[in-house]
């Protein structure tokens, strides 16, 4: 019997260039989820800009020393208030969830946005994800925002 991974087995570091292939995955597998598609070159984009860490951030959450977790996020200003930091995606391979993985990532953004003075953390997910909801529900506080997207494409 397969036993799962303990929150202490889980370790959390950045993204490193060996590991393309497996957050490649991970990257396709959260797109997918929220039906959006990309091109190979713009997960090669985002690639790059994760791993120079300027403006974008990234997480790994690996256990056994296999990626199966990632977090991408990045901090801005904030009009009313010192910068905050948002979380932009979270995605755990379906056979690690349930396992702290997501739960781990999400205290070590926390941490980050501490560390550089942020003074609120927020993320969003689609209400149909009642899966990731329960988790977050436990962890944060939901003020029962709406999100909308207005498009900027060019009129032409």
């Amino acid at each position: 019997m397969k036993t799962a991974p303990s929150e202490s087995s889980i370790t959390l570091d950045t993204l490193q260039p060996a590991d393309y292939a497996a957050w490649l995955r991970l990257a396709q597998g959260y797109k997918t989820f929220y039906e959006t598609e990309l091109p190979l070159a713009a997960y090669q984009h985002t690639w790059d800009r994760l791993l120079q860490g300027d403006e974008v951030h990234a997480l790994a959450a690996r256990v056994q020393g296999q990626l199966v977790g990632i977090t991408h996020y990045l901090f801005h200003a904030s009009t009313w208030s010192a910068p905050v930091c948002y979380l932009q995606d979270l995605f755990v391979d379906e056979a690690a969830r349930g396992q702290c993985v997501a739960q781990a990532l999400i205290a070590q953004v926390a941490h980050a946005a501490r560390a550089r003075g942020a003074v609120r953390l927020y993320w969003g997910t689609h209400q149909s994800n009642a899966r990731a909801r329960r988790l977050y529900d436990r962890v944060a506080t939901h003020h029962g925002f709406i999100r909308y997207d207005y498009a900027l494409e060019s009129d032409n």
